[in-house]
């Protein structure tokens, strides 16, 4: 994808280091964040092309108030919703806050990044 930053949030180290290796095996360069402040001075700062963001975080600010504040900003960044349990409540309300899609934890992280990869493939025939 040449030079496309993506941050991916997560509280789970572990799936945090192995999405990573992923996603710059296939050419991003990767920004992380482990919590909801921490997602939004990155966004701030780096500049992502998309954002990939857990729904559960640690205490504070979860994912779902990260998205609504990232909306608030940016009506055009696309960020994906990510999460081990997928409820049609989270699915709804990650919708209605403006995700572009709703990525359920499973051991195929190459799904995961094909939707990125087609979620910036559209973004970048927009811009132009």
């Amino acid at each position: 994808m040449g030079n496309k930053t993506v941050l991916i949030v997560d509280d789970e180290p572990d799936f945090l280091e192995l999405f990573s290796i992923r996603m710059e095996a296939n050419g991003f360069k990767v920004v992380t964040a482990q919590n909801g402040i921490e997602a939004l001075e990155k966004i701030a700062k780096e500049k992502p092309d998309a954002v990939l963001l857990d729904v559960m975080l640690p205490p504070g600010i979860d994912g779902l108030e990260v998205l609504k504040r990232i909306r608030k900003k940016d009506k055009k960044l696309p960020v994906f919703m990510i999460s081990a349990y997928s409820t049609d409540e989270m699915f709804k309300l990650s919708e209605k806050f403006g995700s572009c899609g709703y990525i359920v934890k499973t051991g195929d992280l190459q799904r995961e990044v094909e939707h990125v990869v087609s979620a910036l493939s559209v973004s970048d025939r927009y811009k132009k």
